[in-house]
C-alpha cells in the first residue's frame, strides 16, 4: 500500500504544478507582479498624476481607462483613492501655486486595435493645484482622437476653476475624484459651398440666353433717349442770345 500512496501523490503533484503554471502565465506572457503589462493586457491603460512641491514630475498611477470593444471609442474610467499622505501634499502644492499634472500614454481607444499601438511617450495635460483642491477633486477629462481612433491629446478643467483661497477639509473633500470623462472625436469643417454657386452660375447664364435684350450695353438700349436729349440741347443753345452787352445808338 506504502508503493501506490507515494504513487499517486507523486502524480497529484507533477498535474497541481503544470495547472498552476498555465494560469500564472496565461496573461500573454506577461508576469502577473508587473502592473503595468497587466493593466494593459486587460485592455486598459494606466491615467497617472503627478502633484511635487519642487515642480518636479514625478508620475504615480491615479487609475485606469478601461477600453471597451467596438468600432467606435468606448472608455470607462477607474479611479484609487488619494491617500492621507498625497491629500496633505496636494495641499502644499496649492499653497504655493503648483501645477497638477495627468498623463496617458499615446494609444488606441479601441479593445480590438491594441495589437495595432504603438507607444510613442506620453500626452499630458495640468491645472493648478489650487483649483483641484477647491473644486473637491472635480474635474472635467477629455480625451481627443483622430479620425482612426488613435489618442492624439488630453486636456483637463475642474470644475469650478478658479482659485478663491477657499479653506478645504482633507477627508471629507479631497478624498475621492469626481471625473467627468468624454471622448472628443475630429470635427468636419463646413466647406465652400462650391456646387451650390456653380449651380447659381448656370441658372443666370441660362436667363440671359434666353433673353438676348438683357446682353445688349446701355446704349444699344436706351439710344433715342440719348439721341433726343443731344438734339434738345442743340435747339435750346440755337435759341439763346449772344453773350455780352449791347451798345444803343443814337
Amino acid at each position: 500500500m506504502a508503493l501506490p500512496l507515494t504513487f499517486n501523490i507523486a502524480l497529484f503533484s507533477t498535474l497541481f504544478f503544470v495547472l498552476f503554471t498555465d494560469v500564472v502565465f496565461c496573461n500573454n506572457g506577461r508576469r502577473v507582479g508587473d502592473v503595468m503589462d497587466t493593466e494593459f493586457g486587460g485592455f486598459s491603460v494606466p491615467l497617472e498624476h503627478s502633484f511635487e512641491v519642487d515642480d518636479v514630475a514625478q508620475f504615480r498611477v491615479r487609475g485606469a481607462l478601461v477600453l471597451k470593444a467596438g468600432r467606435e471609442p468606448s472608455v470607462a474610467l477607474t479611479q484609487n483613492q488619494l491617500s492621507e499622505e498625497d491629500r496633505a501634499k496636494l495641499k502644499e502644492v496649492a499653497a504655493v501655486d503648483g501645477l497638477y499634472r495627468i498623463r496617458v500614454p499615446r494609444v488606441f481607444l479601441q479593445a480590438d486595435r491594441q495589437t495595432e499601438r504603438q507607444l510613442e511617450g506620453y500626452l499630458t495635460a495640468f491645472v493648478r493645484a489650487c483649483a483641484m483642491v477647491e473644486s473637491h477633486l472635480s474635474d472635467v477629462i477629455a480625451l481627443h482622437t483622430d479620425v482612426s481612433g488613435y489618442l492624439i491629446g488630453v486636456s483637463i478643467v475642474t470644475l469650478p476653476g478658479a482659485c478663491r483661497g477657499t479653506e478645504v477639509e482633507d477627508e471629507v473633500d479631497l478624498e475621492v475624484f469626481n471625473t467627468t470623462l468624454s471622448v472628443m472625436g475630429p470635427v468636419n469643417a463646413p466647406g465652400p459651398e462650391t456646387a451650390l454657386f456653380l449651380e447659381r452660375m448656370e441658372m443666370e447664364t441660362e436667363k440671359k440666353g434666353k433673353n438676348p435684350q438683357e446682353q445688349k450695353s446701355f446704349f444699344a438700349k436706351y439710344w433715342y433717349l440719348i439721341l433726343g436729349g443731344a438734339i434738345f440741347l442743340v435747339v435750346s443753345s440755337a435759341a439763346q442770345p449772344p453773350a455780352g452787352g449791347g451798345s444803343e445808338q443814337s
